[in-house]
């Protein structure tokens, strides 16, 4: 394969993982390429085990005619995108649980986490009081740190969704499903609302997937302008 295509194969690839499910059409519009430039990638990458067609249900209503295949990646296709040290850190978990019971395992999560915390505290306080703005904000914290994360609108426009397309520690977290619950944890402070985890890379779902309330926020913001309308300065 060309040095051109390997890149726009890697890039066709690296979508699906973070935007999944994707259509073709999609993609070759972010891509700037023609629809059948992408149809070949997206063949190959499926002949290769690395991309699925996505059968679950739709997040967007449907258009009239034929429905466009959505594509998702595999665990053949994360695992390409580079978990690195997987197995060393699974040995060395299971070593910590052997020595300290679920107790260590809890303590390596909390301080993992915590770590990761304090790093994006003060880029997700830049953003604002604004929940879509602190949450692009900790989307492209993460993103940075590998975790091709993006942030959609939820159902009903009542809520928003922060989206894991891959996960450096994914491995790790299948094994030891303390380390996603400590995310979730930190994910609530850093956003400063009350989070719920939909799915996980981890439990065999396409994408790690965070709900944010923005129902809170919207009460919050027409009880301050009722005050201020009731007791105008």
């Amino acid at each position: 394969m060309p040095d051109s295509d390997v890149g726009t194969h890697d890039n066709i690839l690296r979508l699906i993982i973070e935007r999944g499910p994707i259509t073709s059409a999609e993609l070759a519009s972010i891509l700037v390429l023609t629809p059948a430039a992408v149809r070949r990638h997206l063949t190959q990458l499926e002949a290769d085990g690395q991309i699925a067609e996505y059968t679950g249900a739709a997040s967007r209503p449907a258009r009239r005619g034929r429905p466009s295949r959505r594509y998702v990646a595999t665990t053949l296709g994360q695992a390409s995108f580079g978990d690195a040290y997987a197995d060393v850190a699974n040995q060395a978990l299971g070593f910590l649980q052997e020595a300290m019971g679920e107790e260590g395992v809890q303590a390596f999560a909390t301080q993992r986490i915590d770590q990761l915390e304090a790093r994006y505290a003060d880029v997700v306080n830049e953003a604002g009081e604004d929940p879509r703005a602190r949450a692009e904000a900790l989307a492209s914290a993460l993103t940075r740190d590998g975790y091709a994360a993006s942030v959609r609108q939820g159902p009903g426009g009542l809520t928003l969704q922060l989206c894991q397309g891959h996960c450096p520690i994914h491995d790790v977290a299948s094994s030891y499903p303390v380390m996603c619950e400590a995310e979730t944890q930190a994910f609530h402070r850093l956003l400063n609302v009350h989070v719920q985890r939909l799915a996980t890379l981890a439990g065999g779902e396409h994408v790690c997937t965070l709900t944010i309330p923005l129902v809170s926020r919207i009460r919050e913001t027409i009880t301050r302008k009722d005050a201020h309308d009731t007791n105008p300065a």
